[in-house]
C-alpha cells in the first residue's frame, strides 16, 4: 500500500520509499524536439502533476557546490584544512572539524550561500510557471527552500531531507528544529582563521547537549510536526489522484538516494495505467523500456529543456 496510516494518524514515511530498481533501463533515442513536446501535451492533459527534485535541479539552476562558485567563496577553508579534503561544498560538509567553532564557522557559511542569500531562481521560476494553473505537489530532497522563494504553495511542498535554514538537537533528544538565519548571519560576521567565537555556538536548549543541521544524515533526524503534515498531505494528494492523468516530473534525481523518488516513481508509473513519467537528467536520463510511450527521459540540458517545455505549452 502506497497510503497508509499509523498508530497517531499521520502517514508512514516508510510507505512512500522503494528500494527496487527496473531492470530494463534504456536511453531513448527519440529526437529532442519530439520530447519536448510529447512533454508539453503530456501535461496540458493531465489531471495532476507530481514534481520529484533532486539536486541536479538546483545544480541546473545554479546553486552549484563546486568549481569556481566553491573555490572563490572558500578559500580560508581550503587553505585552513587542504584542497585535498574541501574539493567541494558538499566533501566539505563531511569533513571531521575538530571543534563545535570549526563545524559551524563552515556550516553557517554554506547555509548562508545555499539557502539564504540566492533569490529565487529562474528555473525554479519556470517550472512554477509551468504547473501554477495544475493540481500540482512536490517532493523533494532538496534543502535549499528554492521551491518556497519560487512561489510554490508551502502547503504543496513535502521536502523530507530538511532545510538549510533549520538547526536540531544532534542527538534529536526532542522533536522540534529551530529558524537558524539570525544566528548564522552572526557567525558569518564574527568569524576568524574559520572559526566562530564559542559564545555562539549552539547548544540543545533541552538536554544541553551539540546541535546539529537539519539535514536527513543519521537515524537522529527529526521529524516535526511540520515534516509529519507535509507528509500526510502529500499522502492525501496521491490518494486523491489515483485514477487519474497524472503526469510525474522528476527532475535531477539521480541513484544516490533513488528509493525517495526515483524508484517510488517509476512503482507508481507500474502499478497506474494512466501515470506517465517524464524524468529530466543530465546524465542519468534512463527510463524503462517496458513503459513504452508512458515514459520519457530527457538528457542534457535542464534549464534549456525546462524552458522549452515552458514555451510549448504556453
Amino acid at each position: 500500500m502506497l497510503f497508509k496510516k499509523i498508530r497517531k494518524g499521520h502517514a508512514d514515511w516508510r510507505d512512500f520509499l522503494c528500494d527496487t530498481p527496473a531492470r530494463d533501463y534504456v536511453f531513448q533515442k527519440d529526437a529532442y524536439e519530439d520530447q519536448i513536446n510529447r512533454s508539453a501535451e503530456f501535461i496540458k492533459d493531465a489531471d495532476s502533476v507530481i514534481i520529484g527534485a533532486g539536486a541536479g535541479i538546483s545544480t541546473a539552476a545554479g546553486i552549484q557546490y563546486g568549481g569556481k562558485r566553491f573555490t572563490d567563496n572558500f578559500v580560508e577553508f581550503i587553505e585552513k584544512y587542504g584542497g585535498q579534503y574541501m574539493t567541494d561544498m558538499y566533501a566539505a560538509g563531511f569533513y571531521p572539524y575538530p571543534s563545535e567553532e570549526a563545524k559551524w564557522g563552515y556550516w553557517s557559511k554554506h547555509a548562508l550561500m545555499n539557502r539564504f542569500d540566492p533569490p529565487a531562481l529562474p528555473l525554479y521560476r519556470e517550472l512554477h510557471d509551468i504547473v501554477k494553473d495544475k493540481e500540482y505537489f512536490v517532493l523533494t530532497t532538496n534543502v535549499d527552500h528554492q521551491f518556497y522563494k519560487a512561489g510554490f504553495e508551502p502547503e504543496r511542498i513535502f521536502a523530507t531531507q530538511g532545510d538549510y535554514g533549520e538547526i536540531q538537537c544532534q542527538r534529536g533528544c526532542h522533536q522540534k528544529v529551530y529558524a537558524s538565519e539570525a544566528l548564522f548571519k552572526k557567525m558569518d560576521e564574527a568569524r576568524k582563521d574559520c572559526l566562530i567565537p564559542s559564545e555562539l555556538v549552539p547548544k540543545c536548549p533541552v538536554c544541553g547537549g551539540r546541535m546539529a543541521m537539519h539535514l536527513r544524515c543519521d537515524n537522529y533526524f527529526v521529524e516535526d510536526g511540520a515534516w509529519h503534515e507535509a507528509a500526510d498531505r502529500y499522502a492525501d494528494f496521491l490518494e486523491q489522484n489515483k485514477g487519474k492523468n497524472v503526469v510525474l516530473l522528476e527532475l535531477g534525481v539521480g541513484f544516490n538516494t533513488p528509493i525517495i523518488i526515483r524508484f517510488p516513481f517509476e512503482k507508481m508509473v507500474r502499478e497506474n495505467n494512466s501515470y506517465v513519467l517524464i524524468r529530466l537528467n543530465m546524465d542519468e536520463a534512463v527510463v524503462p523500456e517496458s513503459f513504452g510511450n508512458r515514459a520519457i527521459g530527457i538528457s542534457g540540458d535542464m534549464a534549456g529543456a525546462i524552458t522549452d517545455i515552458r514555451r510549448e505549452i504556453s
